[in-house]
């Protein structure tokens, strides 16, 4: 009898446990991005549209809870120190998370990027891509990653997309042919 009612208690205790927390919607930015993007197409000079451009970065980097969002900041900080396997782990943790969250593919693709796996960068940017169609970042290492592959077509058409959004990037060094 005290084995059942254990059981019992136990089963109860088990299903009254919440499910693991789904990630919350990714915050809605795409107002202040459209906005953003029009203020440094229209900016004189890279020093004007700079501070504009990491504007647009608070936001992509803006998680959608406290817990992804200390994900996040943990695993940049590990890439800052070149922690490449700690901080992928935690952009995995990330994308599991939140898999709707563009940043955490395009902070997984980054890692892979400085690890020379450009296969894994350009398949997590594809992803970041797919979530967040104009994330700058995503554009130009997906640039840099098909440059790096030996795809200089694909990888200049890229390149200009990025630029048309900003046309102040750091990347249009690497701009071929005609200029913007």
């Amino acid at each position: 009898m005290r084995i059942l009612t254990l059981s019992l208690l136990l089963a109860a205790v088990v299903a009254a446990a919440p499910a693991r927390a789904a990630c919350p919607p990714v915050p809605d930015h795409e107002r202040e991005l459209a906005a953003l993007y029009e203020r440094m197409q229209e900016a004189p000079d890279p020093a004007t549209a700079q501070p504009l451009n990491d504007r647009a970065w608070e936001l992509y980097t803006d998680a959608p809870d406290e817990a992804a969002q200390a994900v996040l900041d943990r695993g940049m900080g590990m890439r800052a120190s070149w922690n490449l396997l700690g901080a992928r782990a935690e952009f995995d943790r990330l994308i599991e998370y939140c898999p709707h969250y563009a940043e955490g593919w395009n902070q997984r693709a980054f890692v892979h990027y400085l690890d020379q796996d450009f296969a894994a960068a350009l398949a997590d940017l594809d992803a970041a891509l797919e979530r967040a169609p104009t994330h700058l970042g995503a554009l130009s290492g997906k640039a840099l990653t098909l440059t790096a592959l030996g795809r200089e077509a694909e990888a200049q058409a890229l390149l200009r997309a990025a630029l048309a959004i900003n046309p102040w990037l750091p990347e249009r060094s690497l701009l071929k042919g005609e200029e913007l």
